[in-house]
């Protein structure tokens, strides 16, 4: 199985250069790569004392953001080398400020793992969720590196649980000790033997909580608001838009409308404004002027998770395509979410779903309901409202549990 899971990373390495010339992220992928080693020996020098966490994209980083940003505070002495397997990761998170050195992960060959670990020298390492690399994995237990995984999350249908899935387990029997988000996780770990498996949660519950303390005021909103309420479609791609404007048009009165699409290029703002049958505006041209328009859009990166904070109820785009984006920063500030069919692998979807602060919508007419539904009254809606407030709340704290493990029983027990 070594032999093929090594074949494999060549195969996929020479696909992505294949096609790069030909497909922008595949270029990125490539391209971020080269001279990897020289760019680390830049930022980290002989006798620097190193911490390596590895997040696969973006979403993985802002579950590991709370741990690293813990780790820097607590332990300034280390410095930290963040990588990135995936470019939407690595491009814009690549001047995060809490880590000394940012780089993609080169891919996972011998010889790469090997070259890339004697380099960093890390003294203990963190994954984020679900990277399982094997040439790094296994030359980190070779050398006696502590390996962890934090937010970790666990399906019974992964080769980790098959009858052939010994090569898979044997990644996970080098972890030092494994965090995982929820009991089923921990169910399925220690049923295959593992024991160094904690139910620790989801970082991304005290990420939220964070932002949501940090949140800035956005008087353009608060103005276009007005007194009605107002709805906000967050991260939303072309289906969820379809229906929503189709609402839109039919009861223009009924609310004030914002988009914060997942693509903000001109021809994507182009297409979502021809949607509407209604006053629109951007927000790059609002002024006290446009206040009567019955939608805003939002083309600008960084204003989303404080633009909740006007909202009244929240539709999370995502859940036509792969799967749905962040529903748990509206969530934290008490909003009543929606979002489209593919919520499944999302736990904190399902979660929401089953006590009722969230609804899934998959035609007009689903969501007309479910509108309906939580505007028709308002004793309705306040529940729904509280128990989105109290999922995230009382869901908080795996940071602290992953902390007091890692730095304050295993690390400090290393160095006294």
């Amino acid at each position: 199985m070594k032999v093929l899971y090594n074949i494999g990373i060549l195969i996929f390495s020479a696909l992505a250069h294949l096609i790069s010339p030909f497909n922008s992220r595949a270029s990125l992928w490539v391209k971020g790569r080269k001279k990897w080693a020289e760019k680390i020996a830049e930022k980290i020098k002989p006798g620097d004392r190193v911490i390596w966490i590895h997040c696969a994209s973006l979403g993985e980083f802002e579950q590991g953001r709370p741990v690293i940003e813990a780790v820097k505070k607590e332990m300034p002495v280390f410095k930290i080398v963040l990588t990135f397997f995936s470019p939407s990761g690595y491009e814009i998170r690549k001047n995060y400020n809490k880590a000394d050195c940012i780089s993609y992960l080169p891919s996972d060959s011998p010889y790469n793992a090997g070259k890339f670990i004697d380099l960093v020298k890390p003294e203990f390492v963190i994954f984020v969720k679900y990277e399982f690399w094997n040439n790094y994995i296994s030359t980190l237990y070779r050398k006696n590196i502590p390996l962890y995984l934090i937010s970790g999350i666990f399906r019974p249908g992964q080769h980790f649980f098959k009858w052939y899935g010994s090569f898979f387990r044997n990644m996970l029997r080098k972890f030092e000790k494994i965090f995982v988000q929820d009991q089923r996780s921990y169910d399925l770990l220690t049923g295959i033997g593992m024991e160094k498996v904690y139910l620790a949660g989801d970082t991304r519950f005290d990420r939220v909580i964070e932002i949501a303390g940090t949140a800035r005021e956005i008087p353009q909103l608060e103005q276009f608001r007005g007194g009605e309420k107002l709805f906000l479609a967050g991260s939303s791609w072309r289906q969820d838009e379809e229906i929503i404007a189709e609402y839109i048009n039919c009861f223009p009165s009924g609310m004030k409308w914002v988009f914060a699409p997942h693509e903000i290029d001109k021809a994507n703002i182009e297409r979502l404004e021809k949607l509407f049958k209604v006053k629109y505006i951007r927000f790059s041209k609002y002024n006290e002027d446009y206040a009567d328009a019955r939608v805003l859009i939002i083309d600008n990166i960084g204003m989303l998770s404080s633009a909740y904070r006007y909202a009244y109820i929240a539709a999370i785009g995502g859940g036509f395509g792969k799967g749905i984006h962040n529903i748990l920063e509206p969530a934290c500030w008490g909003i009543p979410v929606l979002f489209g069919p593919r919520y499944e692998n999302f736990k904190e979807a399902v979660d929401l779903l089953s006590v009722g602060g969230a609804k899934s919508f998959l035609t007009f007419d689903d969501f007309k309901r479910i509108l309906d539904f939580w505007l028709s009254d308002e004793k309705i809606y306040t529940i729904s409202a509280e128990i989105a407030s109290k999922y995230v709340k009382e869901n908080a704290g795996a940071t602290e549990i992953i902390i007091k493990e890692i730095l304050h029983k295993d690390i400090n027990k290393a160095y006294s």
